[in-house]
């Protein structure tokens, strides 16, 4: 299962490699030679000291006689310390593989683009830009230079890019109709791959009413795709709903024994997916004498 919103988009690179080299030629004009491999790599930049760093998604593109590597970083809104890591990821990428670094930023919103769109300088303040020691300038993806796909025939072309085209202009006006040709288009293809296109999808359209619209679509099962799709999503459902009636009856249990539960704890309970750990409460609560004891073991 593919995680939050941040994931999804950048995990459409993963699910298919190549994407990240039609987009580069698509949206900015590079060339992709006929014969190109992309191949996903480790994203982990953690040094011996104690400090993570994790690209999102790094793909190693092999070219005849050359080698290039594009990262490619999700992003929802403007975060400085982002922008302080990439210059980092691209330096230790360069240094262990010796070639060419590409970024790609993917962006939601316009605003969030265009800040990812300015250079990161590293200077000193005294000094002018001639003497920057490093000035890196992402390339990003955003609802003002990523088209909106309005035809079967385009979408039927790239259905991975028409699917990440859907989720960077998820708060369009048009959605609706865009993921109309996004349904027709995963017709098109193989159905497992069709299926997991269609689950990033809808996890990049979090937090918007396009992801409503499109579990709807889903629960249609109009093509072939979809009846394993909404059965999930079937499933799902009941697993939530079950464990969010034992959830109810741990707190129930609680409120007959006279147990206070502040709204903190509450929320906790009702929102705990771990099956095992709400059964666990449940037990626990028919003896506890304050919230406490329904967490010690």
């Amino acid at each position: 299962m593919v995680g939050t919103t941040h994931e999804a988009r950048h995990r459409l690179f993963q699910a298919d490699p190549d994407l990240a080299s039609r987009t580069l030629g698509r949206i900015f004009g590079r060339k992709r030679p006929a014969a190109c491999s992309t191949t996903p790599i480790n994203v982990d930049a953690t040094e011996h000291r104690p400090l993570e760093r994790r690209m999102d998604t790094v793909l190693l593109l092999q070219e005849p006689g050359r080698k290039r590597i594009v990262i490619i970083e999700s992003q929802t809104k403007p975060d400085a310390k982002k922008r302080r890591s990439w210059p980092y990821y691209i330096a230790y990428l360069h240094e262990l593989y010796e070639c060419p670094i590409t970024l790609i930023v993917v962006c939601s919103d316009t605003a969030t683009a265009a800040w990812a769109r300015s250079p990161i300088v590293i200077k000193d303040p005294d000094d002018g830009d001639e003497y920057a020691v490093m000035t890196v300038y992402p390339r990003v993806l955003g609802p003002d230079n990523v088209p909106v796909i309005r035809t079967l025939a385009e979408a039927v072309e790239d259905v991975p890019f028409t699917v990440l085209a859907a989720i960077t202009h998820g708060r369009s006006r048009s959605v609706d109709a865009i993921l109309d040709v996004v349904e027709q288009a995963l017709d098109t293809i193989d159905v497992d791959f069709a299926a997991v296109l269609a689950e990033h999808l809808e996890l990049g359209l979090t937090g918007t009413k396009a992801q409503t619209i499109w579990r709807a679509k889903m629960s249609a099962q109009t093509y072939r795709f979809q009846s394993e799709y909404a059965q999930q999503l079937r499933e799902e459902g009941r697993e939530e709903g079950r464990l969010e009636g034992e959830a109810r009856s741990v707190l129930r249990v609680l409120d007959r024994r006279s147990v206070r539960v502040p709204d903190s704890v509450r929320a906790q309970i009702l929102s705990c997916e771990d099956e095992e750990t709400v059964q666990n409460w449940l037990d626990r609560a028919l003896t506890a004498n304050s919230v406490e004891d329904l967490f010690t073991t």
